[in-house]
């Protein structure tokens, strides 16, 4: 491998370590070889987060102008020009070893263009159309890597995991991604439960949630599990070598909504994060336990949610 690729490499890895210290923990679980094409993944969809919300003093139309710079050189890249960028080298190499769908690249860079301009959305099914490009694709850009011998039948479960993942950290980062002005959480439900803007606001200032927040917020666990439920007959699909990190990953990234339960779903008085121990301790298992023989695929869920039961009348 030449110098500026290893870099590019390297320079992913970091970014990875950096920012997800849970999926980079559970990358450590997969064969060597294979890590480094992960981290080239969350480098790059980092990387266009990063442009999208911390470009400190941006205005929204310096961002969308980086955003577009960075997209342009991705695309001049794939078709085979040459690029100065320090972290893109890396992704189109992983592009191009694991003949990755760039449809779902296109996705995912139209969703960060929509938190540009976007800053709150009236249902889940608006909702899931942000999160099939900011999420699901992020599933199904991992399953060549991960590998598994019915691709078609693992890709729903691929796409449940991106989409539980993604949930997570909406529900984890109310109160962050209200200081961005951003409120993920779909208005017709915020009203549902009687759960206004001003009420976000005010939980904000106080560091304390109301009661009413904390019926929301059990609410959307509650939708965030039965995601992984989706999610979760996926997991024997794959590689026998890739099962360990997807299986750590899956229990990590669940064991933050057991946080938010623990702290009686108030998301505004601190930061849900599981524990460096019991994180080290979920990997250890992993790393120990079997592979799995493939299950049956989950039933997917349709794009309207009618695959999820409404669980607003039993919430309180």
């Amino acid at each position: 491998m030449d110098a500026p690729l290893a870099a590019a490499y390297e320079r992913c890895r970091a970014l990875h370590r950096h920012y997800g210290r849970t999926y980079y923990l559970a990358t450590r679980l997969l064969p060597r070889w294979k890590r480094r094409h992960v981290h080239a993944l969350y480098g790059f969809t980092r990387y266009a987060d990063e442009i999208v919300d911390r470009m400190g003093g941006a205005t929204p139309q310096e961002r969308a102008a980086e955003l577009a710079a960075w997209s342009a050189a991705f695309l001049h890249g794939l078709r085979g020009g040459h690029t100065e960028d320090p972290l893109l080298p890396a992704v189109l190499h992983t592009i191009r070893v694991f003949d990755i769908d760039l449809e779902d690249f296109r996705k995912f860079l139209d969703s960060m263009a929509m938190d540009l301009t976007v800053t709150s959305y009236e249902t889940y099914d608006d909702l899931l159309g942000y999160m099939e490009g900011s999420a699901a694709v992020i599933g199904t850009m991992m399953l060549p890597i991960l590998e598994s011998a019915d691709r078609a039948a693992a890709r729903e479960p691929a796409r449940q995991l991106g989409l539980a993942f993604q949930l997570t950290n909406f529900i984890r980062d109310v109160a962050e991604d209200l200081e961005r002005g951003r409120v993920y959480l779909p208005q017709r439900d915020l009203e549902a439960f009687g759960v206004t803007r001003d009420d976000l606001e005010r939980a904000l200032a106080t560091r304390a949630s109301s009661k009413n927040i904390k019926r929301l917020i059990r609410y959307f666990v509650s939708r965030a599990q039965q995601h992984y439920a989706l999610a979760a007959p996926g997991i024997p699909m794959l590689a026998p070598g890739s099962q360990a990190c997807m299986r750590a990953a899956y229990r990590l990234y669940s064991m933050i909504l057991d946080e938010v339960a623990a702290q009686d779903f108030d998301v505004f008085v601190r930061r849900a994060t599981v524990p460096k121990g019991r994180r080290l301790a979920v990997a250890l298992s992993c790393v120990l336990s079997k592979p799995s023989a493939p299950a049956a695929a989950a039933v997917p869920a349709q794009r309207d949610g009618s695959a999820f039961v409404d669980l607003r009348s039993t919430a309180a």
